[in-house]
């Protein structure tokens, strides 16, 4: 049996996935628990699935850095979603970067 091809446009199938749940029921879903206990619950979730991440890519397995790994992508795009920020947005931001050192674009956005 052929494995199927997967690339990143599954993380705008999730989003797409997300914004239907948003207005669910938080008893039966839990996409629509999160929204329903706010922004500041989602970013606290994203912090803690992004220490989960670290600690796996430390000293994990990769399989278990990939389950951590997929946890942080859709709470991250749950709080996009919670503040009103768009997969788009973000790929836009990414795209706008190509071919910019790391360095120089990060001394472009320090503020004095």
């Amino acid at each position: 049996m052929a494995k199927k091809k997967l690339s990143a446009d599954i993380l705008d199938e999730l989003h797409h996935v997300i914004v239907s749940r948003k207005g669910d029921n938080p008893e039966e879903s839990h996409t629509a628990r999160l929204f329903s206990k706010g922004v500041n619950k989602i970013a606290q979730k994203v912090g803690e699935e992004a220490v989960e991440t670290v600690i796996e890519a430390v000293g994990g397995s990769k399989e278990e850095l990939a389950a951590e790994s997929a946890d942080l992508l859709y709470h991250l795009l749950v709080l996009w979603e919670a503040r009103g920020l768009k997969p788009c947005d973000v790929w836009e931001a990414l795209e706008g970067r190509k071919g910019i050192s790391g360095i120089a674009e990060k001394a472009s956005r320090i503020k004095y």
